[in-house]
């Protein structure tokens, strides 16, 4: 018998719903308030580091840019950097980012910012010719993305798509028709390209920003009334009465709640040096106060007997949610044990008793699952080419929107294997292939993508990837963008923590490259594509042993990569002549044995950086080279390496000669994990 009456679930629903009303009652007696003005300042008079210790804090230099001491100024490019001013690109942010835009109303902050600059030529250049690209006042989303050299400015880069929002104000000494300039001494107004928006010829207000004289910006912006004021005059005159360009502007859609700001430049073919000499900002956004409600102090004061004024507190919307909910739990369970009374004396139902038929408990949103052909065709509009990710050897990557619920969308990668991989490896690889989709999709680990689901058929085999919207990390490193040390050595921990939980339930990665390793919104770096060999059985347990092995060499490698921002099978990376051409890993095998380790550090990283650390995670990637027996660490002690509170080993002073020769071969079939043993 059915304990529960119609009439009891319709009590026990009123008690519910009278919970959430006076939870709603209560919470919506906390309004909106007044709206307030959070106003940020910034005021660099110079930038030495004599007058202002903090500039090195204040400032986040990017690529070639650096603050010179000599004239108090800040400079891109930097011209002591040995490969030159041509083809140089440097960025010069405000450390913190600063709110430049409300969510709540969706208007944009006001600014004001001034600042002098600057454009000559190095006296030690033999180029005389002016026109070395030129100088952006620049509003960003993130501290660490560098732009191209040239004519890009150093704003956006192949690795920026088009959700990467930048603002530009740009003073330009070269003269880009592609881009819509109008000349080659103009200022522009750019909006998440290297097309301005506006572009006005500087000569009309009588300026020539390539004249070597120290010039003056003003820029103004008014973030309610969407409108921009840009002035352009010498230093020592006043402010001046005729304006570049005065005009409507919407930067809303550009901009996010905080934004960094500060300057970009580049050189192309032609130098130029770029010095800004003073920098004044101001900002002022519209936030709004959380208050009570209308009700009045007085209303909740009471005096007590003793004449001391107390204030009596309403309880809480969560503590009335829950009393209301105690008291229907305490009613159902009334209810329940009455009908269990009721059903001892008999088995009759009662025609007032409702049955509910059961419900299949729905699969949860997040946990993997097998998808049909026709929703993964669905989900990448039919496998269409634009939906093209990326490809390799064994298929082809698609980005993928799929229907998780009703109230979930969510993109996906799916790699699809390619029919001439599953026909070469035959029936038993697939399944073998489908069982590993299925048992690594059940491992979680935050450096580790989650695996969605899988789809197999007659026809098709393909595994779906939650889709990480950073990309992987190859177009970071070996693009024309400059990920910071500190960026890049979060990257290594990461990668080596995703490593150590995979071994430690005895599976393997067998994939590791910087194409495998993507980075999350936050810049996490976490392993995906994998090598789907499964060794968690007993008659797996060589293979096992042979593959985490060849995950460390890999992993030996991938730092070494990273560290180098080379890859490892390009073979002019012996950018150092007395070494010819040779491999990564052989020429960081070199540089150990003279000791010149930290040539292999990517120069392009600046100045910015513990040189220290770097050479000790460079000797941790040549550890994990070596050989098995003579010293080739587990991943776990990597991990307990990278914390730099573990002393590392003595590496060899020469390299292993079973090591070499090295090639894209052997690192190719060492990613196999089949003939990784004459590496050992």
């Amino acid at each position: 018998m059915n304990p529960f009456s119609a009439q009891s679930l319709l009590c026990v629903s009123y008690l519910l719903f009278l919970a959430h009303h006076l939870s709603s009652v209560h919470s919506s007696k906390h309004k909106t308030g007044p709206a307030i003005n959070v106003t940020k300042h910034l005021f660099f008079p110079d930038f030495s580091s004599v007058n202002n210790p903090r500039i090195l804090e204040d400032i986040k230099l990017l690529g070639s840019a650096k603050l010179s001491n000599t004239n108090r100024s800040l400079q891109i490019p930097d011209e002591s950097q040995a490969n030159g001013l041509k083809q140089q690109a440097g960025r010069a942010l405000y450390s913190s980012p600063i709110r430049l835009f409300d969510p709540q109303t969706q208007t944009p902050a006001s600014f004001q910012t001034t600042f002098s600059f600057q454009f000559h030529n190095d006296i030690n250049t033999t180029n005389a010719t002016h026109g070395g690209s030129g100088l952006t006042f620049i509003i960003v989303p993130d501290e660490f993305t560098l732009g191209r050299p040239g004519p890009w400015l150093a704003m956006i880069n192949d690795a920026c798509d088009e959700d990467y929002k930048a603002v530009a104000v740009e003073f330009d000494t070269r003269w880009n028709p592609e881009f819509g300039d109008p000349s080659d001494n103009h200022v522009g107004i750019n909006l998440g390209t290297m097309v301005s928006a506006k572009a006005i010829n500087a000569s009309d207000v009588g300026v020539f920003l390539n004249d070597g004289s120290v010039h003056r910006a003003w820029i103004a912006y008014n973030g309610p009334n969407r409108w921009i004021d840009i002035r352009l005059g010498s230093d020592v005159d006043h402010y001046p009465q005729k304006p570049v360009f005065s005009g409507s502007l919407d930067i809303s859609s550009f901009l996010k709640e905080y934004m960094f700001v500060g300057f970009s430049a580049s050189t192309g073919n032609h130098t130029q040096i770029h010095s800004v000499l003073s920098w004044n900002f101001t900002s002022t956004s519209q936030a709004f106060l959380r208050v009570p409600s209308s009700e009045t102090c007085e209303g909740k004061i009471v005096v007590g007997s003793a004449g001391r004024i107390t204030r009596t507190e309403p309880p809480s919307s969560f503590l009335i949610f829950m009393a209301v909910v105690v008291l229907a739990l305490a009613v159902m369970l009334s209810l329940y044990y009455s009908g269990r009374r009721k059903g001892r004396g008999g088995n009759t139902m009662s025609s007032n008793d409702v049955v509910f038929p059961e419900k299949k408990r729905p699969t949860p949103p997040n946990k993997p699952r097998k998808f049909t052909t026709a929703e993964l065709s669905a989900a990448t509009a039919g496998f269409d080419e634009i939906e093209i990710l990326g490809s390799d050897s064994k298929g082809v990557y698609y980005r993928g929107k799929l229907s998780i619920s009703s109230a979930c969308h969510c993109q996906v990668a799916i790699k699809r294997f390619s029919s001439q991989f599953l026909s070469s490896a035959g029936v038993e690889y697939k399944k073998r292939l489908m069982k590993e989709i299925i048992s690594i999709s059940k491992v979680r680990h935050p450096n580790l993508v989650p695996i969605r689901g899988w789809c197999q058929d007659n026809k098709e085999t393909m595994v779906v990837y939650e889709f990480i919207v950073n990309g992987s990390l190859d177009k970071w490193l070996f693009g024309v963008g400059v990920l910071p040390w500190t960026r890049r050595f979060k990257v290594v921990k990461d990668v080596a923590e995703g490593l150590n939980f995979l071994h430690s339930k005895l599976l393997a990665h067998k994939n590791l490259k910087p194409s495998s390793v993507f980075l999350d919104v936050s810049f996490r770096a976490v392993l995906g594509d994998f090598g789907f060999v499964l060794c968690g059985t007993e008659s797996r347990r060589f293979e096992s042993a042979v593959s985490q092995s060849a995950d460390v060499f890999e992993f030996g490698l991938f730092v070494l990569e990273v560290v180098a921002g080379k890859k490892r099978t390009e073979k002019k990376v012996g950018f150092l002549g007395e070494f010819g051409e040779m491999g990564l890993l052989e020429l960081a095998w070199r540089l150990h044995e003279t000791d010149e380790k930290a040539k292999l550090v990517d120069k392009r990283m600046g100045c910015l950086m513990r040189l220290e650390q770097v050479v000790r995670v460079l000797e941790i990637g040549l550890l994990c080279t070596l050989n098995e027996n003579k010293g080739r660490p587990s991943m776990d002690q990597v991990v307990e390496f990278l914390s730099m509170e573990k002393p590392l080993p003595e590496l060899p002073l020469s390299r292993p000669v079973s090591l070499f020769p090295y090639s894209s071969m052997n690192a190719g079939l060492c990613s196999t994990g089949y003939s990784c043993g004459s590496f050992k």
